[in-house]
């Protein structure tokens, strides 16, 4: 069961968003485990002894009874950790790479800037360099992969004061956003402001697109964008 975020935690979230594990997990389509050991830690064995792999950094918003709870810049960093992953690189490399990132943007979330939209691959390349990484070799050969990652992600992404501020998940249309600053970072119909779950749960048992719209008082272009952005959640 989902946990219920308490007043404290909401007055802390405004303006920075506020996402539970299960929450971020399901809008990055990604298992909640994975963010659970990659912002908490977790111990591993290695040659038979006993180790333990740091967060790769610490939340924006304080842990709830030992719940972890994210911002916006925290999921927008997941999200970039999942598709460099999902390129063929490891976490050992990521880390070493947001290290450096770090250094370069001035920043404690650097994939979520404006100087790693334009830098990014540099910025990967460089710091294994510094870092001596074997895996160079085969970054080298992934060059074009990493300049698709880093480019097609930020066509979804608005950037304001040189930081992402707004992500456009469904397919990047401007119909529905992810925004901070509007019901704690929730998806939304962006000119509406309703929640896509809302309309998505309303056509359920409305049966009709029209209805929906009528009583929520949205577009039927809406109401078409948040089914079908939620279906893709629920798909994935």
């Amino acid at each position: 069961m989902k946990h219920m975020k308490p007043v404290n935690s909401e007055h802390a979230a405004f303006g920075i968003g506020c996402y539970t594990v299960p929450e971020a997990a399901r809008l990055l389509k990604i298992a909640p485990l994975n963010i659970r050991r990659w912002l908490g830690g977790y111990s591993y064995k290695a040659s038979g002894e006993e180790a333990f792999s740091p967060p790769l950094w610490t939340p924006q918003l304080p842990k709830i009874e030992s719940h972890i709870e994210l911002g916006f810049r925290d999921l927008i960093e997941l999200r970039f950790v999942a598709a460099f992953l999902k390129a063929g690189l490891n976490l050992f490399t990521i880390r070493s790479c947001l290290q450096y990132a770090r250094e370069c943007v001035n920043d404690d979330r650097p994939f979520s800037t404006r100087r790693f939209q334009t830098d990014g691959k540099t910025i990967f390349l460089e710091g294994l360099q510094r870092s001596g990484e074997t895996e160079l070799l085969d970054l080298k050969r992934r060059q074009y992969a990493l300049k698709d990652i880093i480019e097609g992600s930020f066509k979804e992404l608005d950037i304001e004061h040189d930081a992402v501020v707004r992500w456009r998940p469904f397919n990047g249309k401007h119909s529905i956003v992810i925004d901070p600053k509007r019901s704690f970072g929730q998806p939304i119909a962006a000119q509406y402001g309703v929640p896509t779950v809302t309309l998505c749960e309303a056509l359920e048992a409305e049966k009709s697109v029209e209805r929906v719209a009528f009583l929520y008082e949205v577009s039927t272009s809406a109401v078409k964008d948040a089914a079908q952005y939620e279906k893709q959640l629920q798909a994935a």
